[in-house]
């Protein structure tokens, strides 16, 4: 990976951009924009469009208040010498949008999946990974799917959870959540897989907690904390912010650690029909692994 004092300075002002936003706090010039976009595509692979430069601004702007900058030159200039403001930077541009049973079909082709495999494996843990764990939700839902299955709070289930973003990693590993946050969970297993917390919060119980590891991983990383094999992959509404050539990469990488008939979950926006020949398209965003 290119080190992270190397970016700046690299992308001047493209033809076209467009002129400083108008009656902001902070002058925010196309260049400015540029070298943004330039430091998180290099160090994440995420590419932003011209649509999202005042989401940019948004979100930038907070950290120039909070580290009392007076411009976002002077921001990204901090940025160079590796200070700790640089995880705020990647944080404040990941998108963290998740709740339980997001696409609620792909839980239940999991739950399928599961069942089948437990029938022809028995006694053998079953290893997932969820590799876009945001707070937690899509982790939790995967623990709960698994104990749904198997009728325990221990199943023979383990469950890998990644995220970029740090912050919201310590969220997920809180495991605490509002009411309205459990909206999509059936009221039964609200009961069943949450205790009450103090002002009306409600945590992940323990024995479903002692089947998910948080980590922090960058999928553009060479090596990644992650051992196969793996019988399903959660890798949802991620991949969308790659170009093309890197979305491949990161999936070729993943069937690597994953057995002929593994099931690969992905967004629904997000499809990899063509360019690769390691998964054949099963369902809706699903994806079977080839024997091939």
């Amino acid at each position: 990976m290119t080190s992270r004092t190397s970016f700046l300075g690299m992308a001047g002002a493209m033809p076209g951009t467009p002129d400083p936003l108008v009656g902001t706090e902070f002058a925010f010039s196309g260049q400015d924009f540029d070298r943004i976009r330039t430091l998180l595509r290099q160090h994440t692979g995420i590419s932003l469009s011209d649509a999202k430069r005042s989401m940019v601004y948004s979100r930038l702007a907070r950290r120039l208040r909070a580290t009392g900058r007076p411009s976002f030159s002077a921001y990204l200039e901090g940025l160079r010498a590796g200070a700790p403001e640089w995880e705020y930077f990647v944080n404040a541009l990941t998108t963290n949008l998740t709740y339980f049973y997001r696409e609620s079909h792909h839980f239940q082709i999991l739950a399928a999946y599961l069942k089948r495999l437990a029938a022809e494996r028995p006694g053998q843990t079953l290893q997932l990974w969820c590799a876009a764990a945001s707070t937690g939700e899509e982790a939790w839902t995967l623990a709960i799917t698994a104990a749904e299955v198997f009728g325990s709070l221990a199943p023979p289930v383990r469950i890998l959870a990644t995220d970029l973003d740090t912050h919201v990693l310590a969220s997920a590993r809180q495991a605490v959540y509002r009411r309205d946050q459990l909206a999509k969970v059936p009221e039964q297993q609200v009961r069943r897989y949450f205790t009450g917390e103090a002002g009306g919060l409600y945590g992940v119980r323990p024995e479903l907690r002692a089947l998910v590891n948080f980590r922090q991983l960058n999928l553009l990383d060479p090596m990644w904390p992650v051992r196969g094999p793996l019988d399903a992959v959660f890798c949802r509404n991620v991949l969308i912010y790659f170009d093309r050539p890197t979305q491949l990469r990161v999936v070729e990488r993943m069937a690597g650690l994953m057995p002929p008939g593994a099931l690969l979950f992905v967004g629904h926006s997000e499809s990899f029909s063509q360019g690769q020949q390691r998964f054949v398209l099963q369902g809706r965003t699903v994806y079977v692994r080839h024997p091939g």
